[in-house]
């Protein structure tokens, strides 16, 4: 086995302690990562915290892993020690069904393994990147193009596959109009990767807090919803929505700012329904659509990308011990717009 220092959420709730861990020892086709830094994303919290059903506890949370490959198993092809690579959302797929073999093995019909708060298909629990180390199959880490620093690019590995899906999926880029639902670590991604697509962007917020931040990221405008008389003047301007929120929305009002034929893709959680009339996109054969992370080929396309335009996340870097007031922090939206942990802190248990 591979001991390694991690950060370990013992129960729901609880804070975090500094505990050695143990990976499995390198299969043929495993790579050793050291881990530089480890993003926090919302649903790390959420996990945690026991918010989204039972979890698997202890926990070591993170799925934006950003690092160096230190090792390599027998049968490795695709890195070499030194390689700078990332691992996302999920470390293993069946490999052979349909969707894994169309690279999109997120909808693996196996069941993809999650990179934390799962099990494995050999049933031991999964350890994510709150750590010095990770093993993780050959297949399942992602290169990371030397034009990327390591703490920008470790968010992208979970915020910035979420919306740069929809974006290429619903056809961000030249002579579309663009407008993304809340500023926080997925908006902010999500207006750096439309604006570099070639769409006309804009920010739609609660408040007029964020107005000179969106406008600095590439946006040509900026609009505060939370006067109502803000979403009927923007009736019929986008071509694409996307909402990154996890908020209970009007959702006929945005619908009603799509043209005909806009698609409105939410990557957000709410914990209530959406609700808005049949007409509401019947009339302008509008499309109300749901978006998850991409596959490994959509994560490598999308890290390329943001090598080749110079995008990396907008991050504040932190050490182990302030990873619990930083959990409160995002909760409480204060955060510009990712922390990432130097993982060089995590002090062995």
């Amino acid at each position: 086995m591979i001991a390694t220092p991690a950060l370990v959420a013992p129960s729901a709730g609880a804070p975090f302690e500094a505990q050695t861990i143990e990976h499995r020892d390198l299969r043929d086709d495993d790579v050793l990562i050291d881990i530089a830094y480890a993003g926090i994303c919302h649903s790390d919290i959420h996990q945690v915290r026991e918010e989204w059903g039972q979890a698997l506890f202890p926990m070591v949370p993170g799925h934006e892993i950003a690092g160096v490959v230190s090792a390599v198993g027998d049968g490795v092809t695709k890195y070499k020690v030194g390689d700078r690579v990332g691992v996302g959302c999920m470390v293993d797929s069946c490999g052979e069904c349909e969707f894994c073999k169309d690279g999109e093995e997120q909808f693996c019909t196996k069941g993809a393994v999650m990179t934390y708060n799962g099990r494995g298909y050999d049933g031991d629990p999964t350890k994510g990147g709150y750590a010095r180390q990770v093993v993780v199959s050959e297949r399942f880490a992602v290169a990371i193009p030397d034009g990327i620093e390591l703490d920008v690019a470790a968010p992208l590995l979970c915020a910035g596959i979420t919306v740069w899906s929809p974006l290429k999926r619903w056809g961000a880029g030249p002579g579309k109009k663009v407008a993304v639902v809340g500023l926080g670590g997925l908006g902010h991604m999500a207006v750096k990767l439309a604006v570099a697509l070639g769409a006309e962007v804009s920010v739609l917020s609660r408040s007029e807090a964020k107005r000179e931040d969106a406008l600095a990221l590439g946006a040509t405008s900026y609009h505060a919803t939370a006067d109502p008389a803000v979403l009927r003047g923007l009736r019929s301007s986008f071509d694409l929505i996307i909402n990154t929120v996890s908020a209970d929305l009007p959702m006929q009002a945005y619908i009603a700012t799509l043209r005909p034929l806009g698609v409105m893709a939410n990557v957000g959680l709410p914990t209530g329904r959406y609700e808005f009339s049949p007409g509401a996109v019947v009339g302008g054969s509008r499309v109300v659509a749901g978006s998850t992370i991409g596959g490994i080929p959509a994560t490598q396309e999308m890290l390329d990308f943001c090598a080749e335009h110079g995008i990396g996340a907008t991050v504040e870097t932190i050490s182990a011990d302030e990873v619990d007031a930083a959990y409160d922090r995002v909760v409480a939206g204060d955060v510009r717009y990712r922390f990432v942990i130097d993982t060089s802190t995590i002090a062995a248990g």
